[in-house]
């Protein structure tokens, strides 16, 4: 997974792509949880392209879009946001794979 480096990088990426953001952080333990899934989550869903937004390197940006807990999930496409998967609670592959099957189904 690509790690955002600029605000101007995600909003050029949700312009143009079919992608998903993982807002998430290094010290957040419900994210260590679902990082061993997420290469096999990235393979199921190739129709997007998959960013880790670092929380604490992008706090401004999560506040813009209501990113108030983490890890959270948002889906765009053709330049609009698609999906979002966003709360505190720890999410299970399953959650996950839900979250995307739904936004799939708007590209």
């Amino acid at each position: 997974m690509e790690q955002l480096q600029t605000v101007e990088q995600f909003r050029e990426i949700s312009r143009k792509e079919a992608a998903v953001f993982l807002f998430s952080a290094d010290w957040c333990p419900d994210c260590r949880v679902i990082e061993p899934v997420l290469p096999r989550i990235e393979a199921d869903f190739p129709g997007f392209s998959f960013y880790y937004v670092d929380r604490d390197k992008f706090i401004d940006l999560c506040g813009e879009l209501d990113i108030f807990g983490i890890p959270s999930f948002i889906a765009y496409a053709n330049g609009a946001e698609i999906e979002r998967f966003v709360s505190k609670d720890r999410k299970t592959q399953e959650e996950i794979e839900a979250f995307l099957t739904k936004a799939e189904a708007k590209l």
